[in-house]
């Protein structure tokens, strides 16, 4: 088991790499100059040119790469150019609320959804099941901005139950924890419902129930159990989702995470901040996946890693 997770760590080196490689070049294709934006529309050349080779900016593109490298082994991620502040420390204060909201839109979108494709297998092809999978087709459907001006719509303007925008509360949370987990919830509904009604038809279930089970014994233990291993896979991928769609949930709800953070760095070509947060999404996906094969052992004991 130990020497799985030292190898999977030890993968995770180069996909980051790829990753460190990939954002650099892009924030410096998108059109743009930092150091005009902080000078201004009406700064002068000579101080427009003065601000780039403050920030480095007047260097070969290989220089700045190999400096970011560097400095990427040492855990510095450099300064904001926006703010001058060190980056690690940018992504410090805004992580904890990022990862709040997330848990809190897995915990909605795990709940509600495997609550849903159960509640669905158990009663194949009825007018329960038809209402959930359009219910979760609308989910699909629906981009998470548009659910979550609607949801602003409805429970803060026009019922006045809970705030619009904001983060300093758990009030707060409310609104986009649910527009962030309503479409994982409809994709984990889907596959646990189908998970479900393969495992419902095997051999084992019919026995369970011929030794005179009760159904809610045949149900938890017997098959929601061996239809969890393709669920799991979802809420894992789904995991990264969430990190991906804060962006989007920030923005709406002015949410002050990582997501914002990364809009706002985008807008002022702020480079160091969007290469850090950008690498901080793409570890925590790498070490959520790490987590997911991991419990798959946990959940079915056949599963061996070597």
């Amino acid at each position: 088991m130990w020497r799985y997770i030292v190898k999977r760590l030890l993968l995770t080196v180069p996909v980051l790499f790829g990753v460190a490689f990939v954002v650099f070049v892009m924030v410096r294709i998108v059109p743009g100059d930092p150091a005009q934006i902080m000078a201004g529309q009406q700064a002068t050349r000579e101080l427009v040119e003065g601000i780039r080779r403050d920030l480095g900016l007047d260097r070969p593109l290989l220089v700045q790469f190999a400096d970011f490298m560097a400095g990427l082994l040492r855990g510095d991620l450099g300064r904001s150019v926006r703010s001058r502040a060190p980056v690690t420390e940018e992504l410090a204060h805004r992580i904890p609320n990022t990862l709040r909201l997330a848990a809190a839109g897995m915990l909605v979108a795990t709940t509600v959804g495997v609550t849903a494709g159960v509640v669905s297998a158990v009663r194949p092809y009825s007018l329960v099941d038809t209402a959930v999978m359009v219910v979760a087709l609308a989910g699909l459907s629906m981009p998470i901005y548009w659910s979550g001006l609607m949801l602003i719509l409805v429970f803060a303007v026009w019922l006045n139950w809970l705030p619009a925008v904001g983060s300093d509360s758990l009030a707060h949370l409310v609104l986009p924890a649910a527009a962030l987990g309503f479409t994982s919830a409809a994709i984990i509904a889907r596959m646990t419902r189908s998970a479900m009604l393969e495992v419902l038809r095997a051999d084992y279930i019919r026995t369970a129930r011929a030794k005179g089970l009760a159904e809610r014994v045949v149900i938890n233990r017997h098959a929601l159990c061996n239809a969890l291993i393709p669920v799991i896979t979802v809420v894992g991928l789904q995991t990264g989702t969430l990190l991906s769609g804060a962006v989007l949930t920030e923005s709406v709800f002015a949410w002050s995470g990582i997501g914002r953070l990364m809009v706002d760095a985008t807008l002022n070509r702020d480079y160091p901040v969007v290469q850090g947060a950008v690498l901080l999404v793409a570890l925590s996906f790498v070490l959520v996946n790490l987590v997911v094969d991991l419990l798959y052992a946990l959940v079915d004991p056949r599963i061996r890693y070597e």
